[in-house]
């Protein structure tokens, strides 16, 4: 017999599946084809919409590691932040999709933009602001073990605390790969002078590129590897 497939959920479209991701109001988000000033819109809106709900997810999860931190479970926070931390690879790996985008189109597409710049990305400030507060939560966490981010010199590697500062600083490098990769493409082809030129926007996305929500972390990592765990182990010990 043939399963009935009829929609029961409520809601816009002929299926479950367009009323549960609500496609008609998905689809429908982009500029219209008799609105847009070049066919590349529909290219750079849907990478950076797309960018937007990945952020979004990395945001939650972000958030409910901060949780779980508090909450004692290091571990638990570990998984999301790992999760976070994929998110932010997936949005790297999408900007390949520019490298189809011409300088010209660009310029063709670019009053369309307005003033708009991904800096005023919300997805973003909000991705900020839970990863200073995971910082926090750390911190506070590791007080309670009578450590600092900057003291903090694990020696188990199955230690809860260890692995999630080992994600932290995973954290750290795929947002930073992601600004990078983002850098490359703004010069690529929004046609913007080399970093270091006066006014340039570039030049403030290259100094981006350094900055780090854990730095005492990754302090703490140099001070580990440039001190000898035991006599023996110098180079010019008998």
């Amino acid at each position: 017999m043939k399963r009935d497939q009829s929609p029961v959920l409520p809601g816009d479209g002929a299926t479950d599946y367009a009323r549960y991701m609500r496609t008609e109001a998905l689809l429908d988000l982009q500029r219209h084809p008799g609105e847009v000033l070049h066919r590349d819109e529909l290219l750079f809106q849907v990478a950076h919409q797309s960018t937007e709900l990945w952020l979004k997810l990395a945001e939650a999860e972000l958030t409910e590691a901060v949780h779980r931190v508090d909450a004692g479970d290091p571990a638990g926070a570990e998984s999301l932040l790992t999760r976070a931390t994929l998110a932010v690879r997936l949005v790297t790996d999408q900007l390949e999709i520019f490298r189809h985008l011409s300088p010209a189109a660009f310029q063709t597409m670019q009053p369309a933009l307005g003033n708009g710049s991904g800096a005023e990305s919300p997805g973003w400030r909000r991705v900020q602001a839970a990863s200073r507060q995971l910082g926090r939560a750390f911190t506070e966490h590791l007080a309670t073990r009578g450590a600092t981010p900057a003291t903090f010199r694990p020696t188990d590697p199955t230690d809860p605390a260890h692995r999630l500062a080992e994600a932290m600083l995973e954290w750290d490098e795929r947002v930073s790969l992601w600004r990078v990769r983002h850098l490359q493409v703004a010069l690529r082809i929004g046609g913007h002078a080399p970093a270091g030129t006066p006014g340039s926007p570039a030049t403030m996305l290259a100094k981006l590129t350094g900055h780090r929500f854990f730095p005492e972390l990754w302090q703490a990592r140099v001070a580990t590897a440039d001190t000898p765990t035991c006599a023996h182990s110098r180079p010019d010990s008998p």
